[in-house]
């Protein structure tokens, strides 16, 4: 089971301005490319601030009487790298309230953009891929169930399961891992223990107290 990470989802050719790029020409960049923000980028290719729409239209409404990227982004920039996956850039953009992330190698260069809509490409996945997934990877090959004893059904990215698993311990081991598969929704679990506790309470070993004088 392989996750789409931000390297899957971000867009390579990022568009970029230096320190020294002007308003107007940040403004037509953003209007051209219909981007909502730009990563402002050193001579080697590290960013280091961000200009969004947000940030020019305040500089009108301020004090503020920057003229260039340099004096215009908000800094320092918050990134991304390419190895996380789409829930870990998804948190840092809310904790941040940012709508795209620059994403950076392990030497700190831009490599590309991943934006809040990249992130939701996710959720665009087939049902039948998601249902292909969950039956394939995490009931058979992950946890060794049978999946004929077990249905997952996937309408617009909700999955429901039903049927039985050999014990209740698994049934939110199960949950769990649809819930990390991507492009589900939510998981609707209707599952059932065939060894439920009433069973195991059967084969429990009995205390001491329970086995008698001879036991």
């Amino acid at each position: 089971m392989r996750h789409r990470t931000v390297a899957d989802l971000m867009t390579p050719d990022a568009v970029t301005v230096q320190r020294e790029t002007p308003f107007k020409e940040i403004a037509r960049l953003l209007d051209e490319y219909d981007i909502t923000a730009v990563p402002v980028v050193d001579e080697d290719g590290r960013p280091v601030g961000v200009v969004s729409e947000a940030d020019l239209l305040h500089s009108r409404i301020s004090e503020n009487t920057a003229t260039t990227a340099g004096g215009l982004m908000s800094a320092p920039a918050v990134v991304a790298r390419p190895e996380w996956s789409a829930v870990e850039a998804a948190r840092l953009m809310e904790r941040k309230r940012v709508k795209r992330l620059p994403v950076v190698d392990a030497g700190g260069r831009l490599i590309g953009v991943v934006s809040r809509s990249d992130l939701l490409q996710l959720f665009l996945r087939r049902d039948r891929a998601i249902q292909e997934e969950i039956l394939e990877d995490i009931l058979t090959r992950t946890l060794g169930l049978s999946p004929a004893a077990l249905t997952v059904d996937v309408s617009e990215g909700a999955v429901t399961l039903s049927g039985t698993v050999p014990d209740d311990e698994v049934i939110p081991v199960v949950r769990r891992l649809c819930q990390g598969v991507d492009g589900v929704v939510t998981v609707i679990d209707r599952l059932t223990a065939s060894a439920g506790p009433a069973r195991r309470a059967e084969h429990a070993p009995l205390s001491p107290g329970e086995r008698g004088p001879g036991g």
